[in-house]
């Protein structure tokens, strides 16, 4: 049996290579990125090694411009897992001013989900809706919090400033993310039971790193 051949490379190397891989791989596809969406779907495909996300990853008209726009002024990322936080680049976050948050593992937030029978995914997005600055809400596991927020939206006066929508598993992710298409709220959401907190993360990374280049 044939095996790969081994590439020996330094370790700022690596990055690059495998984007050049991407790359290849893409045009063997005879897939096409639009280019103010290509930096994000790569690093997507970078962090999963997936290239469905080439075909399921949906922006809205704009989005990846809005993005950067309200990073740049500041906006704070709120997200649905510790391990999203965790990936996101903080750093360059706080560069133009904004913070990431997850209230996941705060005991009121526990308190208050156990009392009205929800998830604490989504008594965290209400929680959320308080902070008093634009918020990129980024949910890479929970579709309770997808569906959360297009509950507050229908019955509240508020919007949220954008939406990542990259849950992952069986039970209505699809739905809940069909539910934020649906909506005239900027949004990266990716169609189908595909997903997680790295996808999260890693979205939200290709944006800040975006952002840092031109800072």
């Amino acid at each position: 049996m044939e095996h790969s051949k081994i590439e020996y490379l330094p370790p700022e190397e690596i990055e690059k290579r495998s984007f050049e891989i991407i790359t290849e791989e893409l045009l063997k596809r005879n897939i096409s990125l639009p280019k103010e969406e290509e930096l994000i779907t790569k690093r997507v495909i970078h962090t999963s090694a997936d290239f469905d996300y080439a075909e399921t990853l949906c922006y809205s008209q704009g989005a990846v411009e809005i993005l950067k726009e309200l990073i740049k002024n500041g906006a704070d990322i709120v997200t649905d897992t510790n391990m999203a936080l965790a990936g996101i680049n903080k750093k360059v976050l706080a560069k133009f001013g904004g913070e990431a948050h997850c209230f996941m593992a705060n005991e009121h937030i526990a308190l208050l989900a156990k009392q009205r029978n929800m998830t604490r995914a989504a008594v965290s997005m209400e929680k959320a809706a308080t902070i008093e600055k634009p918020v990129i809400f980024t949910i890479g596991n929970a579709p309770t919090a997808l569906i959360k927020l297009y509950e507050m939206m229908e019955k509240m006066d508020w919007k949220p400033a954008f939406i990542i929508g990259v849950p992952v598993g069986f039970v209505n992710v699809e739905a809940a993310k069909e539910l934020i298409l649906k909506t005239n709220i900027p949004y990266i959401i990716n169609r189908g039971r595909k997903g997680g907190s790295n996808i999260a993360a890693a979205i939200c990374n290709a944006v800040l790193y975006q952002c840092e280049k031109k800072f």
